[in-house]
């Protein structure tokens, strides 16, 4: 037996739980900033509505690459001050940060996708640790409680991030309109907000929390390993995802139909509300801006209802199992996708947004908990990594391929655009439920589930 399986995490306070989960409020703020706005920015830069998946391409390009990379590296990795997955928190915050500030200085296309791949290498390299920073730290009886409280940081962090531009144009009266080949004020301003946020929260974790030393036995054979070079991480690498458990196979395939939904809303949403909803022209019409500021106000709404849903999301699950909450969850974004075509008083949108905050508290969780137990303690970082590219390679084939569809098949329809990704997600949904196979409640998993609801929060 390793000294891993023996040694039990001592259970962190609520307090303490929090402060190792302040950093994924920043690095989502980032990440809604690009979200948000990319598309909208893309356009101002003269981009048309096809080319805009390509100019994406940058976050699952990296994603792919980058976080079973990091994965594989922060495994094999300690330092008696920094810890093992701290470096990378610090060292991707502060060059994401740099990039966050000089984005919407992009004078040119060609320099802000630039830009968003710098954001998107250091993003992925500071957010990849943190699904595995929970397991290190926390013992399974408050495993839940660390992705919830993630998942409750990522909502606030995500509907603070949304709003800003609608902030700034409507509270502190920074104009939303600009020339062609120019950013507006308000955009501006909220990309230098994120940067603070995303750099300040980071340190906050990095200084008020301490990991634990490797216990696995194997972990200094791991980094011997480890140094002989690129060959060895591969292999490493490749022998994790022939090997994935059958359970990761399945949830990975859930994955990978649910989230081409959202990438097709936060490509085209935005601009979906200021053309379609609001009837603006093109991205210097007054009502195209106020359009987009509106259309980020309402996925900073989402933001919201997934950081309340995240609240009573555990209860439902112990209630309805772990599955079919979330295909239900899946069938409420869904729904809230579908239903925005059908939109003619702005004010409908929140519903259509309530339904999607509800699908994202359960995606930002649910699959991480369907997951658990099934995944080698010493090779969390690498599988964590491998389940990514189950989110990232159907973004890579929207991107490269969706823009054909919008010129050739959608008449450049962003609209329609959003309700096919709807219609996807009513696709995982019923993988979801029908191939996921949830143990039955024996006495064993009725004490393991007392075990955590004793020790979930309130």
């Amino acid at each position: 037996m390793s000294l891993k399986t023996a040694f039990e995490n001592p259970k962190l306070t609520l307090a303490q739980i929090i402060n190792m989960s302040v950093g994924f409020f920043g690095i989502q703020f980032g990440w809604d900033l690009q979200r948000a706005n990319m598309g909208r920015i893309y356009e101002n830069l003269g981009a048309n509505p096809d080319q805009i998946p390509l100019l994406f391409l940058a976050a699952p390009l990296t994603g792919l690459l980058v976080q079973p990379i990091i994965g594989y590296l922060s495994d094999r990795t300690w330092h008696p001050k920094w810890g093992r997955r701290r470096p990378y928190f610090l060292i991707g915050a502060i060059v994401s940060s740099i990039a966050l500030i000089f984005m919407p200085h992009s004078s040119v296309l060609w320099m802000a996708a630039g830009l968003l791949y710098i954001l998107d290498v250091f993003g992925n390299i500071a957010m990849e640790p943190f699904r595995a920073f929970v397991t290190d730290k926390l013992p399974d009886s408050q495993v839940n409680r660390g992705f919830i409280m993630q998942s409750m940081m990522i909502g606030l962090g995500g509907s603070i991030a949304s709003s800003l531009p609608w902030v700034m144009n409507n509270v502190f009266h920074l104009t939303n309109t600009a020339a062609q080949g120019s950013i507006p004020e308000n955009v501006k301003f909220s990309f230098y907000i994120g940067a603070f946020f995303f750099l300040a929260s980071v340190l906050w974790t990095v200084f008020t929390t301490k990991e634990y030393p490797p216990q696995d036995v194997d972990f200094k054979e791991k980094v011997i390993e480890s140094n002989k070079g690129f060959g060895g991480g591969a292999r490493e690498i490749l022998h994790a995802l022939r090997n994935m458990p059958k359970r990761m196979q399945i949830v990975s395939l859930v994955q990978f139909f649910t989230w081409p939904g959202l990438f097709l809303m936060w490509f085209y949403y935005t601009t979906a509300v200021a053309v379609n909803v609001f009837g603006g022209k093109d991205a210097a019409d007054p009502v195209y801006a106020q359009g987009a500021d509106f259309g980020s106000l309402t996925l900073a709404y989402y933001s919201v209802i997934t950081f309340l849903f995240a609240l009573v999301l555990p209860k439902i699950a112990d209630a309805l199992g772990r599955k079919t909450t979330h295909a239900l969850c899946l069938i409420c974004g869904a729904i809230g996708l579908i239903s925005v075509a059908w939109v003619h008083d702005k004010n409908m949108l929140y519903l259509c947004m309530t339904g999607v905050g509800i699908a994202w508290a359960s995606i930002l969780s649910m699959p991480y908990a369907m997951l658990s137990g099934s995944l080698p303690k010493d090779k969390i970082g690498i599988y964590m990594g491998i389940f990514n590219f189950f989110i990232v390679l159907p973004e890579i084939m929207a991107s490269l391929g969706f823009g054909w569809l919008m010129r050739n098949v959608l008449n450049n329809d962003r609209l329609l655009a959003v309700q096919i990704g709807g219609g996807l997600m009513i696709l995982a949904a019923i993988i979801c439920f029908v191939f996921i196979k949830e143990p039955k409640k024996t006495d064993e998993v009725l004490a393991a589930e007392l075990s955590i609801e004793e020790n979930r929060s309130v």
